[in-house]
Order: structure tokens, then sequence, then C-alpha cells
């Protein structure tokens, strides 16, 4: 997608953001550094628990997903584990509770956008969001009637972002890796974009994968970092805190537009 996508004209705030696209080329193989799969591999390794977590109620999601995996030739493992290490994308499991309300009910998550797994498991959407300063209250409702209406013939996708301090895809928080800081060098700095795709299997539940990108800030378009800008300018501060951008967000806005002359 256009980097400037991500960022609503106007100014910063939350939306869907939603277009319709296919699963089987959202986990198929993408990645031309053949970097991702063997690093996915070396973390569930390392500590699958962390990584990978499966309640007795995902079980049938995970069957049925992985029986796409294999017709649409990415993968023909069934087990969690191995099926985490055989494809690119990170992947969940939704499924709606007896009230309707729908739970995280596992799956496998390499490259965290500095969460938990195992904190957010048996957890409803509205909790997994609560974190995130004013989600739940401009996107709650949204995100409900999005979840429980999608097609089964097709996936939607979005996209989010934030600022990473360094170029690794595992931000796990147990690592404790460094939030931005000044001098907010354009060169040490990566705009980490979120791309999600969600596809309902029938009357099982909801598959969500999750693909990161890493862009290095000085490598952004004109165009991109002109969007960036005005988005970090206009945020919350709570949200600027949340993103880990409080302390370097003024810095930071100004050296994208001394970068792009704006």
């Amino acid at each position: 997608m256009n980097l400037a996508e991500l960022f609503p004209a106007g100014g910063f705030r939350f939306r869907a953001g939603l277009r319709r696209g296919d699963p089987a080329e959202f986990f198929g193989p993408t990645d031309q550094t053949g970097e991702v799969r063997p690093e996915r591999a070396r973390w569930l390794a390392e500590d699958e628990r962390r990584h990978a977590a499966l309640l007795p109620e995902g079980e049938v999601l995970l069957k049925a997903f992985s029986g796409l995996c294999s017709s649409w030739g990415v993968s023909r493992e069934t087990e969690l584990g191995a099926l985490g290490s055989a494809i690119e994308p990170d992947f969940l499991f939704l499924a709606p509770d007896g009230t309707g309300t729908f739970r995280l009910l596992g799956g496998v998550v390499c490259f965290p956008s500095g969460w938990a797994l195992d904190e957010k498991l048996g957890r409803p959407m509205c909790e997994i969001h609560e974190p995130v300063p004013g989600l739940n209250r401009n996107l709650g409702v949204s995100i409900d009637r999005i979840l429980s209406g999608l097609p089964g013939d097709s996936g939607v996708f979005r996209s989010g972002w934030g600022i990473a301090a360094n170029a690794e895809r595992n931000q796990h928080p147990v690592r404790g890796l460094p939030a931005p800081t000044s001098p907010a060098d354009l060169r040490q700095l990566w705009l980490r974009v979120e791309n999600q795709c969600l596809f309902a299997i029938p009357e099982r539940g909801i598959v969500f994968g999750i693909r990161i990108e890493l862009h290095r800030l000085d490598t952004l378009d004109a165009a991109a970092g002109t969007a960036l800008a005005d988005a970090m300018e206009t945020m919350p501060l709570e949200v600027a805190a949340y993103k880990r951008l409080d302390s370097v967000r003024d810095l930071l806005v100004e050296s994208l537009r001394s970068r792009f002359g704006i």
C-alpha cells in the first residue's frame, strides 16, 4: 500500500480503513529476504509458550485454518507451533462466546508490537483494546460490527502504525527494547506498519493475520513523511504516550519537516 494512506487527511484519528482482499494472498509467501520464516522458527524454538497458545475452544479453528493453508499451497502443517514456523504472518483465532462477545482463543505471535499473547488469551476484544487510549470510545462499536459481519468468501484488510527505535520484528515486552529518544535521528528510527487480514470461517470464528513492515524514516517519500509528521503533531498526548513517543514527538516532527522541506 501507499504509506501516506496510513494517515488520514486532516490529522490523527482512529479509523477502521477497511479494504477487501484475498486471504490466500495475504498468508502466502512474499518475503524477499528469506529471513522471516527462520526468525519465526527461532523464536518458537527458544520459547514456544511465549509466542504460541491455544485454548481448547480454538482447536476447531486451528484445524480449519491449517486445512485452508494446505489448500492454498502455503503449508501442510497441522500443529500450532509448526504452522507458526511454516508461514510468514502471525495469526490469531477469535470466536464469539455465548453472549456474542468475541474472545481471543489463541494463535501464534512471533512479532508482537509491544504486547504479550499470554496476557490477552481468553479475553474479549474490548478488554484487549482497552490500553489504547480512545480506541474503544471511537471504534469499539465499529469493531464489533466488523467482526460480526465478516464475509465468508473474502477477507478484509487494514493497517496500523507505530514508530520503533530499532528494526527488530519481535517487540515482545519481555525483551525490554528501548523507546525512541532524542535526538530523533531519522536514520535510527523505523515506521512499523502492522498489516492485518481478517476473515471468517463460517460457524467457527475468525482468523486474524498480522504482517509487519519496517521502513526507516529517512527513506520515506515526501508524501508519507509529511502525513506522518501531521499525524504525530495532532495525536492526543495520551496516544503519543501509549505509542512511547511523548518525550520525542516534537523533535521527531521537527526532524521530519526539516527532512522533507515542510
